[in-house]
């Protein structure tokens, strides 16, 4: 994990995934003062909201920590200005290939940049651009997803990239043995955000707690494109009533966009509102029928709610085992 740590600037090479309205500032601080790095999910969040959670989280921890940004967020060189004021030295850019002119901003800052990459040939692209780091993440992760599982992507593209800049690895992970083997194969690092959900730090609701330790790995499906005019990216989330009245909001988009109401970006920004306000139902209100249970299939080794500290000493435990029985 030498790597990824020192790249981090962390005891551990484990970052938090970024989970809108789960990562914040008393998660992300948790997972960083344990030895983790925290990532704040800007998701939605105005500059002036992004503004105040930064400055919250700098005064629970003295830690490094870093700040996901979406790429298709309306006032993303704003909120790039705001992590440049706070001094954050991470910026994980999510969603997509990075807009011209956002890796120069975020770099002219002294900010390390990593991106999400899920093909090869998008992998090489990026480190043509300039990133510092790159995420892999396979579709058994929760929230957002592509097609392809973890571990065939990290076949795939580790032998090819982890030379040349620090590589971590994201989806399905929700044990020490599977952060082994990722390291051997030359990740270096994971993430992780299903497995921090349950930690006593984190302001979920009880009942979305609850759903995460009551589930299984089946339990967290895919969401369902009705229209191929509207690309929509798969969520994955726990099946509930609320899987219904998304593909209902699908078919409302695609007539709007039918009749000539809204461009196509405007109606991906619309798929993208929903989803932000389907989560908070679950997560802040506790509407776990009703919002998005965003879960990944790690969601089964959820067990109980306990603190960042015991989930961050497991993982390390049986990482650590797993390598003494090589």
């Amino acid at each position: 994990m030498r790597r990824g740590a020192e790249f981090l600037g962390t005891e551990y090479a484990i970052m938090a995934g970024a989970m809108s309205w789960v990562s914040e500032r008393h998660l992300v601080s948790a997972i960083s003062n344990a030895g983790g790095f925290g990532v704040i999910a800007c998701g939605a969040m105005t500059p002036a909201l992004l503004d105040a959670e930064i400055a919250a989280t700098q005064a629970m921890t003295d830690k490094p920590f870093g700040v996901n940004l979406i790429t298709m967020h309306p006032d993303l060189f704003e909120l790039i200005n705001v992590c440049t004021r706070h001094g954050v030295g991470h910026v994980v850019l999510a969603g997509g290939l990075p807009p011209t002119g956002s890796i120069d901003r975020i770099k002219g800052s002294g900010a390390k940049l990593l991106c999400f990459a899920p093909a090869l040939a998008l992998a090489k692209k990026l480190i043509r651009s300039g990133v510092d780091a790159l995420v892999i993440e396979g579709m058994e992760a929760g929230g957002h997803i592509g097609p392809v599982s973890t571990s065939v992507l990290a076949q795939e593209m580790l032998p090819t990239i982890a030379e040349q800049v620090p590589v971590f690895i994201a989806g399905g992970i929700g044990r020490g043995e599977l952060i082994a083997g990722y390291l051997e194969m030359g990740a270096a690092g994971v993430q992780l955000g299903t497995r921090f959900v349950c930690a006593s730090e984190c302001i979920a609701h009880p009942n979305f707690k609850k759903a995460f330790i009551r589930a299984s790995a089946r339990d967290a499906i895919a969401s369902v494109q009705i229209d191929p005019r509207l690309p929509v990216i798969p969520v994955r989330a726990l099946k509930n009533a609320e899987s219904e009245l998304f593909t209902a909001k699908q078919r409302e988009v695609a007539q709007l966009l039918d009749e000539g109401k809204v461009e196509m970006a405007e109606a991906q920004l619309q798929i993208e509102r929903y989803w932000a306000g389907a989560l908070r139902r679950a997560v802040i209100d506790g509407d776990v029928e009703r919002g998005s249970v965003m879960a990944g299939q790690s969601v089964g080794m959820v067990t109980k709610e306990e603190p960042v500290t015991e989930i961050i000493a497991t993982l390390l435990d049986e990482a650590e085992a797993a390598l003494a029985r090589r």
